[in-house]
């Protein structure tokens, strides 16, 4: 189901979905550098983010993968650098100036972030109300129904409140939430965090069926080697304040960087490339 009627679209978003369908670097960062007081998190930061692609980040705590991902989405200012998204520079401008490419993405924050107070039908709309105050109440209705059921939740799950959802639902209904605006480009940020291992699974596949089908750009930050394994085109790793290696795991495997060996040939390295090869051979 198509959000926006082609009246409603503005020029300025018309120009940035015609940068999307030309741009194979959905995401560029260079030289950023985040410090808050004497801690600096990050400095000299250089990443892409190719078009298509679900992009893995991965770094040990304090490494700044969040603050990363909030630098891009305009929630934190880089004190150098440039970020641009789309091919449009996005440190200084102003909210109105950068409300189109907004427009064009969409965030699951870790522990999903949904409104206690709003139904899970109420939180989809939310962004829907916002952006697109003039859409009205039977269209909102019908695209958070179609949203709750593109990401695997039941129809019941719309009327209910937050607190009456699973862990693995109340993640669906951020994901339905954060695909509200029909988005290019897809921000999670430690999706399977608290999730069982079947959840965790279901809640991976998922997220590759919608990206597969909907053409999305996934920037996704994790711990779990079965995500990364299961799902990551490429992986980028944050260490020593910015990304020191990018590349398929089998690339990153090459490198010879003690955190990088330490992270992905580790016991649970080790049997999530077990579960990967198993998975790999039984597809054969």
């Amino acid at each position: 189901m198509e959000l926006m009627v082609e009246e409603q679209r503005s020029a300025e978003e018309r120009r940035i979905e015609e940068a999307i369908a030309h741009d194979d670097i959905a995401i560029s960062v260079r030289g950023v550098r985040n410090a808050f007081g004497q801690q600096v998190v990050h400095d000299g930061l250089d990443l892409d983010v190719r078009r298509g692609e679900i992009l893995g980040v991965v770094g040990g705590s304090g490494t700044g993968k969040s603050v990363l991902m909030r630098s891009i989405i305009g929630l934190q200012t880089p004190e150098a650098g440039e970020i641009t998204v789309f091919g449009e520079p996005m440190i200084g401008r102003l909210d109105d100036e950068a409300l189109a490419i907004r427009k064009r993405w969409g965030v699951l924050f870790q522990g999903g972030a949904l409104f206690s107070t709003l139904t899970v039908a109420e939180n989809i709309e939310v962004p829907i109300r916002e952006y697109y105050p003039n859409i009205g109440a039977t269209l909102r209705d019908e695209i958070a129904a179609y949203k709750i059921r593109m990401t695997g939740l039941p129809a019941e799950a719309g009327p209910k409140f937050p607190s009456e959802l699973s862990g693995g639902m109340k993640k669906r209904a951020g994901l339905a939430r954060a695909l509200a605006l029909d988005p290019d480009l897809l921000f999670l940020d430690e999706p399977t965090a608290g999730l069982d291992p079947i959840g965790a699974a279901a809640f991976d596949e998922q997220t590759r069926k919608l990206q597969q089908t909907l053409g999305l750009t996934v920037f996704l930050i994790t711990h779990d080697l079965d995500t990364l394994y299961s799902i990551c085109d490429r992986v980028a790793v944050l260490a020593d304040r910015k990304v020191i290696a990018v590349g398929t795991i089998e690339e990153l495997l090459a490198t010879d960087h003690p955190w990088i060996q330490e992270y992905f040939n580790g016991p649970r390295g080790r049997a999530a490339t077990a579960a990967a090869n198993k998975a790999t051979d039984g597809r054969r």
